[in-house]
């Protein structure tokens, strides 16, 4: 078992660590089919074995061509670290800086088996959103980062660390750049094979920017969705007895089973690898979990008439709010506090007490709250609810969505309905050109049964993953008529809902406390609900107020519901005023030790400013400059420039490869003077970039929220766009 002093020591090659291969028991990546020449095979090859001495290349050579050869990638999984992979409390990585020893902690979290999706390929969430290339990359990095100084800069080129450059205090200590490839080869085929040859890498967002906080993220985003959602399409406040159904369990999608609980409605999500099913359900994230779609329908139907314990098991918490496992059974085969489990449900886990169900009305009207796994695919699913809708009248699910990978449909992302998990997979490797025509013709049909249920009081909307945009390059019915080419036959949620609220200004901030102390984590939590439940008491708009209040209820929600996994995390949707309080009422706190250790500001880049991706967060962007690149460009500069601890600039996250630029940041709070002013001035840009341009792109509210600001601050002259008041001096001109 290595050490951290071990990890911090450079490539180890003398002796070289025993090659112990793929890891059984742990979830791998697909298989990649890059189509490399032979050509081609020798510069991958030529390429990875650069990172070694002579005297040992003759002994890797031929396990690495046997990885390309297998994989399609060169991992170097020889190199594959012995040793717990988690976030250490800070104090406890060999460097001479803390920001060093702070982006340590947060790489070896991106990288925690617990976080990561595929661990091995150094993959953390989205099926293919690499830390690094291989772990030659990840060895230099740590023994970089060990070495350096105030005075140092660590650069990062596609997670190939270039090597520390003399720099000055106040510039970033890591530039990351992932995915910049000449926009007229930044094409998916292409990738595969830069890819594979290592020289680019896809970082996704928080991936290759070493940000990513584990699902927690995009459980409170998923969370603010469907409370907005519900707002907007139902006219409700109560998500009591509607029913959500998705799809998707994985590194990110597998927040929507702890969101469906938070927000108290019947959550159904589909999920095609058991693997990723099973570790949600021992998270506790999923309540329920079955493989059959009589049982899911049974489930949505059936309700109790009173619940019963079975004798020997203690009592529910009342606080829990929530059925840790319900099944339908006769009463009749209890004895000892025992029940078996019915056909299509697992079995309880050791200790976990046991509701009884006894059938009496439909499940929704008794407003159950529910999480419910079902493994297999979605589209089955859809096309089961059509068939419950067409046989009986009844519409049976009120919203619903998809978190498949979808901007990488081919490779993993997508599973079609045709086809098992395993013969999937095998042919997605033996023969892409024919898994290509299934997966599309699955998008189809999944967008078939979708548009049969919206006839209903049913609403749909596009999570961002690129779902509608490779359903229509399938020839699936999504066409908006008469629509720009970022709007679909659905919305986007940042289209319906989530787009106002990054014109406000808010988006997903975050904090990680490198201490690695939940105790820490409950301070930073006391502190940002302070610091909104006193700007409310200051007086603000109606419409930020009921985000705040969102933000409140959400850390209550979130310590009750234990949503830490990986590092000491926590995230909320903040505006300006918000991020910059809660960024000096914590660094106040580590300056007078009430926090122990360095706090890590991060932000997702799906955010006001970080990210342009058309057919995502600037989908509601009209005009014409949703394809531009300016704004996430200019804010990774922009925060290099005031004080940001690191910088990364990616192409791709979200949509997918060649559809997105985007940018992240990390910012460490040690409770000095200079690092509130590194805050104070980094977090105001990096929220009024964003506003400032979705205000001359014409939208009101962030028209509103930058003349706001530009009161309160004098430094602050935006460009104020003028309307064309009226429309027919635009006709008259044309006619000309």
């Amino acid at each position: 078992m290595s050490s951290l002093q071990a990890l911090c020591s450079g490539l180890p090659l003398r002796p070289l660590p025993e090659n112990r291969g793929r890891q059984a028991g742990v979830p791998h990546a697909p298989v990649r089919t890059p189509g490399l020449s032979l050509a081609e095979k020798q510069l991958a090859l030529r390429n990875a074995l650069r990172y070694f001495p002579a005297d040992v290349q003759e002994l890797l050579a031929p396990e690495f061509a046997q990885e390309l050869q297998l994989y399609g990638h060169i991992y170097m999984y020889r190199f594959c670290p012995d040793i717990e992979m988690r976030a250490y409390p800070v104090e406890q990585y060999p460097c001479q800086t803390k920001a060093a020893a702070a982006i340590m902690h947060m790489i070896m979290n991106n990288l925690d088996p617990a976080v990561a999706q595929f661990p091995q390929e150094l993959v953390t969430y989205g099926g293919n959103g690499q830390v690094f290339s291989n772990w030659a990359q990840f060895w230099l990095t740590m023994f970089y980062l060990s070495k350096m100084t105030e005075e140092q800069t660590l650069v990062m080129y596609s997670g190939h660390p270039l090597g520390l450059f003399p720099s000055s205090c106040s510039a970033p200590r890591l530039v990351i750049t992932n995915g910049m490839v000449i926009p007229n080869y930044s094409s998916r085929m292409e990738y595969e094979k830069l890819f594979a040859l290592g020289v680019t890498m896809y970082g996704q967002m928080t991936a290759g920017s070493y940000c990513y906080i584990g699902p927690q993220g995009i459980v409170h985003g998923t969370v603010l969705t469907v409370l907005n959602a519900a707002r907007r399409y139902l006219g409700i406040e109560d998500l009591a007895g509607k029913v959500f159904v998705t799809s998707g369990l994985g590194g990110m999608s597998g927040a929507q089973a702890k969101a469906a609980v938070i927000v108290g409605c019947i959550g159904v999500i589909a999920e095609v690898d058991k693997a990723a099913l099973e570790k949600r359900h021992k998270q506790g994230w999923l309540m329920e979990v079955t493989d059959s779609l009589d049982r899911c329908i049974q489930r949505l139907r059936v309700l109790q008439l009173g619940l019963q314990q079975a004798p020997g098991w203690a009592g529910l918490p009342a606080a829990l709010g929530l059925c840790v496992l319900s099944y339908l059974v006769d009463l009749a085969p209890l004895g000892e506090g025992r029940c078996p489990a019915p056909s299509g449900f697992s079995r309880p886990l050791p200790g976990a007490p046991v509701l009884l169900l006894c059938p009496s009305r439909e499940a929704r009207k008794r407003k159950e709250v529910l999480s419910l796994g079902y493994h297999g695919n979605v589209v089955a699913l859809w096309e089961r609810l059509v068939h419950e809708l067409d046989t009986t009248g009844e519409c049976l699910v009120d919203l619903g969505s998809d978190q498949t990978s979808c901007h990488n449909p081919f490779n993993g992302g997508y599973y079609p309905v045709q086809l098992s998990f395993t013969e999937a997979q095998s042919l997605m490797a033996s023969n892409p050109a024919v898994f290509k025509d299934l997966v599309q013709e699955s998008l189809r049909r999944q967008v078939s049964a979708i548009n049969r249920l919206a006839k209903e009081k049913f609403f749909f909307w596009d999570y961002g993953n690129a779902f509608l945009l490779e359903a229509q390059r399938a020839g699936a019915d999504v066409e908006k008529k008469g629509a720009g080419r970022t709007e679909f036959r659905y919305p986007s949620y940042v289209q319906h809902i989530m787009g106002d609220i990054f014109s406000q200004g808010f988006g997903p901030f975050r904090w990680v406390c490198t201490s690695g102390d939940p105790q820490d984590l409950a301070v930073t939590d006391e502190l940002a609900t302070s610091v909104l439940e006193e700007a409310i008491a200051n007086g603000v708009k109606a419409s930020v107020k009921l985000q705040y209040m969102d933000n409140i209820r959400w850390i209550r929600e979130a310590a009750r519901h234990q949503l830490v996994v990986g590092s000491q995390a926590r995230i909320l949707y903040s505006d300006q005023k918000g991020r910059v309080a809660i960024a000096v009422a914590i660094n106040q706190a580590i300056a007078c030790r009430r926090i122990k250790a360095p706090v890590v500001l991060s932000r997702d880049h799906h955010d006001v400013s970080g990210t342009d991706s058309p057919f995502r967060e600037t989908s509601n962007i009209y005009d014409g400059s949703a394809f531009c690149a300016d704004m996430a460009v200019q804010n990774f500069v922009g925060d290099a420039c005031r004080g940001a601890t690191w910088v990364a600039l990616h192409n791709g996250g979200g949509v997918g490869w060649g559809e997105v630029i985007n940018g992240g940041f990390g910012l460490v709070l040690d409770g000095t003077p200079e690092a509130e002013q590194r805050a104070r001035l980094m977090l105001s840009w990096d929220v009024s970039n964003g506003v400032a341009r979705r205000c001359w792109s014409g939208n009101q509210k962030a028209y509103e929220i930058i003349c706001q600001t530009m009161q309160e601050n004098s430094s602050l002259v935006v460009t104020l766009p003028h309307e064309v008041e009226d429309e027919r001096v635009l006709q008259q001109a044309l006619q000309l």
